[in-house]
């Protein structure tokens, strides 16, 4: 397949994709890598969602997988792969995508389980990545993303979700604290982890529909969110003796994930 150019224009409007400012002013973010790109490509909620994708000079491997968008697809040089990379070792493959489209979640009456993850001023890309993707693992109908968390449009944050960015409604708010009480009020249970809380196992029914709370890493839950909770709990270490602080964020999320969910 021959590539078209990418005009001088479009490549500086999507090397400002790397600022959140043009990122929201847009209603566009950048993704980098075969893996991410491919995986966004195979959840795009509508073919519109994909603006363009950007090929650098002689990855044949690569131009294969882009065949199938035909009319987005563009050659870029060396040199402008350097300008669009934010990693050390660049694939030669950039993704132009439009932002999910999301006013929240309408918490209408579903039967069944009904699980939403809300993060409370996470600052880790990693983490905030890695949630979102065992959020999808685990079926969460949604991820809410307090002001204070970190961008989930962030270039470290859409490795780290490897692609999944697509296949689950998030949205951020103002106050986590309210859309907490809103959610409240169409039957959801808060629960928030925390090393204040009881031991996770103590609960042998979780409720059936439930807001799971990861605080930020240095400070845990803020205390106005703290404040709107029905439920605090820890995960318990092993051995006698504590010789961690505390687990990282997203492999808490994960073990309370796996026990809301299959248990």
């Amino acid at each position: 397949m021959k590539l078209v150019a990418l005009s001088k224009s479009r490549l500086r409007d999507f090397v400002k994709l790397h600022q959140k400012k043009f990122r929201d002013s847009e209603g566009l973010f950048l993704a980098e890598g075969l893996r991410t790109v491919r995986e966004l490509c195979l959840n795009l909620p509508e073919h519109e969602m994909l603006v363009a994708l950007l090929i650098r000079d002689g990855e044949t491997e690569v131009a294969r997988f882009a065949q199938s968008y035909k009319g987005k697809v563009f050659s870029i040089t060396e040199k402008e792969d350097n300008q669009l990379a934010q990693t050390s070792t660049s694939q030669g493959i950039f993704g132009v995508f439009r932002q999910q489209r999301s006013n929240g979640y309408e918490g209408k009456d579903k039967p069944g389980q009904s699980l939403i993850i809300a993060l409370d001023d996470l600052q880790d890309p990693g983490n905030v990545g890695t949630i979102l993707r065992t959020a999808v693992w685990f079926g969460a109908e949604a991820m809410i993303c307090s002001a204070g968390t970190v961008d989930r449009y962030n270039a470290k944050v859409v490795r780290s979700c490897a692609g999944s960015i697509f296949a689950l409604r998030h949205y951020g708010v103002e106050s986590l604290a309210h859309e907490l009480h809103r959610l409240q009020k169409l039957g959801y249970t808060i629960g928030c982890s925390s090393l204040d809380g009881v031991d996770f196992r103590a609960f042998a029914n979780w409720p059936e529909k439930m807001v799971l709370v990861i605080g930020n890493e240095a400070n845990g839950i803020s205390e106005p969110v703290k404040a709107q909770a029905d439920l605090l709990f820890r995960i318990p270490h092993g051995g006698k003796k504590v010789q961690v602080e505390s687990l990282n964020a997203s492999i808490s999320a994960a073990i309370l994930m796996e026990r809301l969910v299959l248990h």
